[in-house]
């Protein structure tokens, strides 16, 4: 089943109101955190946001997914740039994975019941 992304869009960042109602300096200062890195100027916000999709992907947070596919576009990212940063996220992931079973073999070594 396909998810309405625009629809699930909309509806995060109306939830995300109501938690701004509660809480405005929680989400204040996450404001703050989102536009701190591009003030360096270093970077082009296509880029910034190319860069948030494929964390977006290895954290695995569908409203980071909704919220910065649209922004990259909006900064004039393309579906094959899109994919060229989706396939880094790819690819790390499965670094991680092998880092991590790195220490699965390791801990492994170190028992002393095997």
């Amino acid at each position: 089943m396909m998810q309405d992304w625009n629809g699930y869009r909309n509806d995060v960042l109306a939830r995300v109101g109501d938690f701004a109602k509660q809480s405005p300096d929680v989400v204040r200062a996450l404001g703050a955190l989102d536009v701190a890195p591009a003030k360096t100027g270093h970077l082009e916000p296509k880029i910034h946001e190319l860069i948030a999709l494929a964390v977006a992907v290895t954290t695995r947070c569908d409203g980071c997914i909704s919220v910065h596919t649209k922004k990259a576009v909006d900064n004039g990212a393309s579906l094959a740039e899109i994919s060229e940063a989706l396939g880094v996220a790819i690819s790390l992931n499965a670094g991680a994975a092998l880092t991590y079973s790195a220490r699965v073999m390791e801990t492994y070594s170190q028992l002393e019941n095997k």
